[in-house]
């Protein structure tokens, strides 16, 4: 049985979905937190089961059977993600798993400026070291998180943002399928995957670019100082910690952490991938 964590989650549900395309629904079960999110899988015939990475106990229960555990990386940071995610590797083999899948990022690196990145590369170091067989995928930064550093730029017409870099945004949707298809072959991939990324990166110079183009309207790129910038979210309500983490985010894009671009996402979906411009189009059509 192939074990799905997070199995309600923005990349979870689509995981699930795009492998209910490619393997019998008796073969896929989800750990999640809260079950009663869960009811749509159910009804596909998929098994659900209560997990939580910081309840050992529970996923033994939610494992039980499993052939591979797909991990979805903690949304914590620090010592304690890291925790979880040995929690639930540990788990994964008490229950005899024959492959751990986990979610890292292609800017996995112990010396990254950005705080999941060392995470990351810690837990695939954990990974590595306990013998059993594994595969990291290399995610591209989730284009997702665009719409979160716009601001009110749409009205405006003004990006404000600090010194960012290019970054190789990934849809959820490529990464989900790609998940599937390696799931369904099992032991395609041994250990770290190559970056799974799209052809191009673009920074916050783009998005604008983008952005005026599809709206008509001129969208200026302004830089902000880093502790301006800063200041301005936390009084704006944002926690200090996070506000911290995202100021994190543009100091790893402009050192280049995230410009990696490739063609691997698209050998293995065997299509071009979502461009970035698709999910802009999408969110200006909203507002």
């Amino acid at each position: 049985m192939i074990i799905v964590t997070g199995g309600t989650g923005q990349l979870g549900t689509r995981v699930v979905d795009r492998l209910l395309t490619r393997v019998p629904a008796e073969r896929v079960g989800i750990s999640v937190r809260d079950i009663g999110r869960a009811q749509e899988q159910a009804a596909r015939g998929v098994r659900v089961r209560h997990g939580d990475f910081s309840d050992p106990r529970s996923l033994a229960v939610a494992f039980e059977g499993a052939t591979q555990v797909f991990i979805i990386s903690a949304s914590q940071t620090g010592s304690s993600a890291v925790e979880l995610h040995t929690a639930a590797i540990d788990a994964a083999r008490a229950a005899g798993a024959e492959r751990i899948l986990y979610t890292s990022h292609q800017g996995a690196a112990a010396d990254s400026l950005f705080a999941p990145m060392p995470d990351h590369a810690a837990t695939e170091r954990y990974l590595a070291s306990t013998g059993t067989p594994y595969t990291a995928l290399r995610n591209g930064f989730y284009a997702g998180t665009v719409p979160l550093l716009l601001g009110r730029a749409l009205e405006t017409g003004e990006l404000v943002a600090p010194v960012d870099g290019p970054v190789s945004w990934t849809a959820h949707a490529d990464l989900a399928e790609a998940a599937a298809i390696i799931l369904a072959d099992e032991g395609r991939f041994d250990g770290p995957t190559a970056p799974l990324v799209p052809p191009r990166a673009l920074d916050l110079a783009d998005v604008a670019e983008i952005l005026g183009d599809l709206t008509g309207r001129t969208i200026r790129r302004v830089v902000a100082d880093d502790s301006e910038w800063l200041a301005a979210l936390i009084a704006g309500g944002v926690p200090q910690d996070r506000a911290t983490l995202l100021l994190g985010m543009f100091q790893a894009s402009r050192r280049g952490e995230f410009a990696t671009t490739g063609t691997d996402l698209e050998k293995l979906l065997e299509r071009s991938v979502t461009p970035l411009r698709a999910l802009l189009e999408t969110l200006a059509q909203q507002r």
